[in-house]
């Protein structure tokens, strides 16, 4: 099964601790000191769309992508009510991302690049990226640092609502240079329980690895920071943020 086709419908209610309004307040922090006000954003990897929403609220026009139908299905469901205001959900793999029209920025958050498990499919994202952005425009992601994923080898996790029950068991394969998540998900259907499963894995890219590539992809201004922190990352973070710009071509 692939990931998140169960996942989807209890994510929402398995994730209520997600700080999105904070990460975004961070990425806008970010901006501001870059001299940076994109209008139009692309939200990468969108999920079940609550940043797209969010970044919606906040008078962004916004594209989301997402490989999974059905978190776009979630997503869509959530913007049913926006009108104009809603995002405009497009169904891609982000190493093949190609958008109508460029953005001014492109956002792609909770670790969604760690999804990419083969280093060729980041590369080519990186550059799909690149393509996509209006010039001067901005390019803002997250990953989990391989000290996180490292220490996250043979870890349980058990999340729960009333609907949901969901035990998550971690392993990493230090030759895949991979974080695997196994992933039993129990769903109450009535006075009974569904149970499904699912494998997601994670890639641990080395952050100086990953500005060396955006360099190569094009982009100029490369810099890293702490865990929604406006400082470089310190030893042993669990999350580091990227910032890269696109060079403004003289019209």
């Amino acid at each position: 099964m692939t990931a998140y086709a169960s996942l989807a419908a209890a994510y929402d209610g398995l994730t209520g601790d997600i700080p999105y309004a904070q990460v975004l307040d961070f990425l806008e922090a970010v901006l501001r000191q870059e001299g940076k006000r994109p209008k139009s954003v692309l939200d990468l990897a969108c999920g079940t769309g609550s940043m797209s929403l969010l970044l919606a609220q906040r008078g962004y026009q916004v594209l989301a992508s997402d490989i999974s139908e059905e978190m776009l299905t979630q997503a869509a469901a959530k913007a049913a009510d926006m009108g104009d205001r809603a995002p405009y959900f497009i169904h891609q793999p982000m190493q093949r991302l190609r958008l109508p029209i460029p953005v001014d920025a492109v956002f792609c958050l909770l670790d969604s690049l760690n999804y990419l498990t083969q280093p060729e499919d980041c590369k080519k994202t990186l550059h799909r990226v690149f393509e996509a952005l209006s010039s001067g425009g901005v390019f803002l992601f997250d990953i989990n640092t391989p000290e996180k994923l490292y220490a996250l080898d043979g870890q349980v996790f058990l999340d729960e609502n009333e609907d949901s029950y969901c035990v998550w068991r971690a392993d990493f394969d230090t030759e895949e240079n991979c974080c695997y998540y196994g992933i039993d998900l129990f769903s109450r259907r009535g006075d009974l329980w569904s149970r499904s499963f699912e494998q997601h894995c994670e890639y641990a890219y080395d952050p100086q690895t990953l500005c060396l590539w955006l360099q190569e992809a094009g982009f100029t201004m490369v810099r890293c920071f702490g865990d929604r922190r406006m400082e470089p990352p310190r030893s042993g973070e669990q999350r580091i943020y990227f910032y890269a710009e696109k060079p403004a071509t003289e019209e």
